[in-house]
């Protein structure tokens, strides 16, 4: 058994504060020796969801997210020997935390604080684990 953190989830939506969030939770899980888990998730409130109009745009954008950020996971974490995953899923974004935080027996989930604070908010009220919202 480990003492300390084995697993961390770090929310990642491409925004200023959860790229802060990202390196944050990089640099505790390098100190940790914890697998990091990269948590995209795609929000079903996108206007475009609503349309069906550019579904597929939509889709493609978030699919070259994801991508985008194995890159640079593999760029940041893999020189600093932390071991990483990500995963990409669809809904509201503080349940998928959760679920994937669930799934894998994280021991916490790192966000950004971002302007409207409805994720960390929810996180925060529904968590079963500790939530750390970084600035």
């Amino acid at each position: 058994m480990k003492d300390g953190l084995a697993v961390i989830v770090v929310g990642v939506d491409g925004t200023q504060p959860s790229l802060n969030a990202f390196a944050w939770a990089a640099g505790l899980a390098r100190r940790e020796h914890a697998r990091l888990l990269l948590v995209y998730v795609e929000q079903l409130n996108n206007p475009a969801y609503w349309s069906g109009v550019s579904v597929s745009g939509v889709r493609e954008a978030a699919e070259a997210y994801a991508d985008e950020l194995r890159l640079d996971a593999t760029r940041y974490l893999d020189p600093i020997g932390v071991p990483w995953e990500v995963v990409h899923m669809t809904g509201d974004a503080a349940r998928g935390l959760e679920a994937a935080a669930e799934q894998a027996g994280a021991d916490c989930i790192v966000v950004g604080r971002s302007r409207h604070g409805k994720v960390p908010r929810a996180l925060i009220t529904d968590a079963a684990r500790p939530v750390v919202v970084v600035p």
